[in-house]
């Protein structure tokens, strides 16, 4: 495979820098930085980062400086044996509708924009603003770091995007960076993907690209082998690896629903969990350790389909949203609400998460718009509590205590949330935690955790409902086997530990690209040796 190389770098000389693009959105850009990440950072800890311009994703993850970013770039820090920070993810855009997305600049939620601040008469001074901010965390990690890889976002080939880009190839111009350009060969048509993505770029774009990764090929490479010798030679530019396609991939999903590992409808069955999946379901990656459990027969129901044909269930769970009253009536609209009730009436267990908790409440109050036009919206009025959305977003670390079935268990997770829930009569939280202080370095403004003792969530009296704002609740193996037990599960097979998969499976995309890839080649590339490209292609 070549020896790696060393990112270290003399005094004064900047970071080694290297961004992959892709040439669609799935194409690999996310698992093949997180395996560089891995690959690079077991051979120099702490030396090696990720980063990613612009984001747009629903799943997020609250960084070690009190910020918000994207999901994927927690996995690459991970990878990188690092706390995830906000200068890995400057600017993330969460949607909250077809045409509104809220602009999360270094951590710090700013507002809702409209789409059109990003194409309309606001784009540049938007695209000029977000450009600062993304050169500005690179500017940082350039000088804490010796070899940042970097991620874009979508295709560079998009060509209404391409007018003020701080995803792709804008941002490759502006830290003058090489770019590796990767596609999936799963999906077909992978020549046409590269050809056409390099004839839709400028001419210093072309040749700022380095090379090509092949994604998620299956069969005998011979047969491939005439294609990548016509590829090379058609565009002088050469094949760095063709990645196999690896079977049972378990790394938390940047956006689209993982349901790769559900157990639905598989053998014997096994204790029902059903999640309902809203039009703007945030943070879905929290049910991760169910969805892989082997004795749990999961499933994602759409709360957009009508629920009179949906199956019982033993466990139901309502996760978090982005647009909790747009939502919330949604559910209501298909007929959701009947059939939680039915589910409570038959003995069913039910567990609001964030949005989710909000939902089942009296009402959800939004007298700032600040998820969408401003309103009140009844709840499922399950739970005696009442939220009001208030435009100071909580992102915090949490560790703390789940109280259940008699047991004090420890667990660790964050909150990411605009809404401020009160109960209006006594009751139970099953939850107590310690908000972590943000890091005193990061931005001034940044909402900080105020470091005391939070009861949260609410156990309904009759024991059947739980609700909480904690994300990561079922990251810990004790936590998840008592809310099992508390759901009427009675396996014994131990419950999956997150954090340690998570490890193990970057490793093993470490070991496939170290097997794969032209490690030589790379190591040239991000040298920026002069003559690599034109001895790998010719």
């Amino acid at each position: 495979m070549g020896k790696l190389i060393s990112p270290k770098a003399p005094v004064g000389k900047e970071a080694l820098t290297l961004m992959v693009q892709g040439t669609a959105s799935d194409a690999g850009k996310s698992i093949l930085v997180a395996g560089l990440c891995r690959l690079y950072a077991r051979q120099h800890p702490q030396q090696v980062a990720p980063f990613k311009p612009q984001n747009m994703a629903l799943n997020s993850a609250v960084s070690v400086d009190g910020g918000e970013i994207g999901r994927a770039q927690a996995l690459q820090a991970a990878a990188c044996f690092l706390p995830p920070h906000t200068d890995f993810n400057p600017v993330l855009l969460k949607p909250s509708s077809n045409t509104a997305a809220q602009v999360i600049f270094q951590g710090k939620a700013l507002t809702q924009l409209e789409a059109a601040a990003f194409f309309g008469k606001h784009r540049s001074e938007y695209k000029s603003r977000a450009m600062e901010v993304v050169l500005d965390s690179w500017q940082r990690l350039k000088s804490r770091y010796q070899l940042i890889f970097v991620e874009g976002a979508g295709s560079p080939a998009e060509i209404n995007l391409r007018d003020g880009d701080i995803a792709n190839m804008g941002f490759a111009e502006a830290a003058d960076c090489p770019v590796i350009l990767v596609a999936d060969i799963d999906k077909g048509g992978v020549f046409a993907q590269l050809v056409g993505t390099l004839e839709l770029l400028s001419e210093s774009e072309r040749a700022r690209v380095k090379g090509f990764v092949i994604n998620k090929f299956r069969g005998d490479i011979s047969l491939l082998q005439p294609g990548l010798d016509w590829l090379e030679e058609r565009t002088g530019k050469p094949v760095i690896g063709v990645l196999p396609y690896i079977e049972g991939l378990r790394l938390d999903a940047e956006d689209a629903l993982d349901d790769s590992g559900s157990q639905s409808g598989r053998g014997e069955r096994g204790f029902r969990i059903q999640v309902l999946v809203h039009p703007r379901i945030s943070n879905h990656t929290d049910f991760d350790p169910l969805r892989l459990h082997p004795h749990i027969d999961f499933s994602y129901l759409s709360t957009s389909s009508q629920a009179f044909n949906a199956p019982p269930a033993d466990l139901m769970i309502l996760p978090g949203s982005k647009s909790v009253r747009n939502d919330l009536q949604i559910l209501k609209d298909n007929g959701w609400d009947e059939h939680i009730r039915r589910h409570l009436r038959y003995g069913g267990k039910l567990i609001g998460i964030c949005g989710g908790y909000q939902m089942l409440g009296l009402e959800v109050d939004d007298p700032a718009g600040v998820e969408g036009a401003a309103g009140c919206s009844e709840g499922l009025e399950l739970l005696s509590v009442v939220t009001e959305l208030k435009p100071q977003k909580q992102v915090h670390n949490v560790t703390g205590t789940l109280r259940l079935n008699g047991q004090q268990l420890p667990v660790k997770g964050y909150e990411i949330h605009c809404g401020y829930t009160h109960k209006l009569r006594p009751g139970e939280a099953p939850l107590t935690w310690q908000r972590a202080l943000a890091d005193e370095d990061s931005v001034s403004s940044l909402h900080r955790g105020d470091g005391l003792l939070v009861d949260d969530g609410v156990l309904s009296e009759d024991g059947q409902i739980l609700a909480t704002y904690l994300h990561g609740l079922f990251d810990s193996p004790e936590a998840t086997a008592a809310i099992l037990r508390w759901a009427g599960c009675r396996t014994e097979q131990a419950c999956i530990n997150i954090d340690e998969l998570r490890e193990q499976e970057l490793n093993r995309l470490a070991d496939v690209l170290a097997q794969h890839l032209d490690i030589k080649l790379l190591n040239r590339i991000l040298a920026a040796e002069p003559d690599y490209q034109e001895e790998a292609a010719g």
